[in-house]
C-alpha cells in the first residue's frame, strides 16, 4: 500500500471517528479502541489501532510508552498541567506523534473541559499498547 493510501485511509478514519465522538466522549473516561488490523504491507507481527480517549477534568494521564508509533489529533482541547511545568493549554486541532517506546504523558487535565484525542497506533503484535513508567 502506499503512502498516499494509507494517509487517505488514515484521514477517513479521522472523519469517520469525528461523527462518533460526541457518543463516546458520554461514556467516560479512557481509550475506547474503534477499530484493529493486522498492517499488511510485509511488516510481519505489526497491527494498526485506532482509538479516541476522552480525559475528565481531575483525570491524570500517566506516563507511558508504546511498542510502535502513536499519531494523534485533539478532536477536543483542554488546559493540561505538568508537574513542575504549570498549566499548558492543548488545543483543538493539535497533532500528536511519539515515537516507538519514548515515554510521554504524565500530566493532568485542569480546567472544565474534557481532553478528547483520536489516536492511530502502528505498534508490535503481542505486546501491551502500554508499557506504565512507575519513577
Amino acid at each position: 500500500m502506499s503512502i498516499a493510501k494509507w494517509i487517505g485511509i488514515v484521514g477517513l478514519s479521522m472523519v469517520v471517528s469525528m461523527n462518533i465522538v460526541a457518543a463516546f466522549s458520554e461514556e467516560g473516561s479512557a481509550r475506547k479502541e474503534l477499530k484493529r488490523a493486522d498492517l499488511i504491507t510485509g511488516a510481519v507481527n505489526v497491527e494498526v489501532i485506532s482509538s479516541i480517549s476522552t480525559y475528565k477534568p481531575g483525570e491524570m494521564l500517566k506516563r507511558h510508552l508504546h511498542h510502535g508509533i502513536e499519531a494523534g489529533y485533539v478532536i477536543q482541547g483542554a488546559t493540561i498541567e505538568i508537574p513542575g511545568k504549570g498549566e499548558q493549554k492543548l488545543p483543538t486541532g493539535a497533532d500528536v506523534m511519539n515515537l516507538t517506546k519514548i515515554a510521554h504523558g504524565g500530566f493532568k487535565i485542569v480546567g472544565e473541559t474534557p481532553l478528547i484525542i483520536f489516536t492511530v497506533h502502528v505498534v508490535d503484535k503481542n505486546q501491551p499498547l502500554y508499557d506504565w513508567i512507575t519513577k
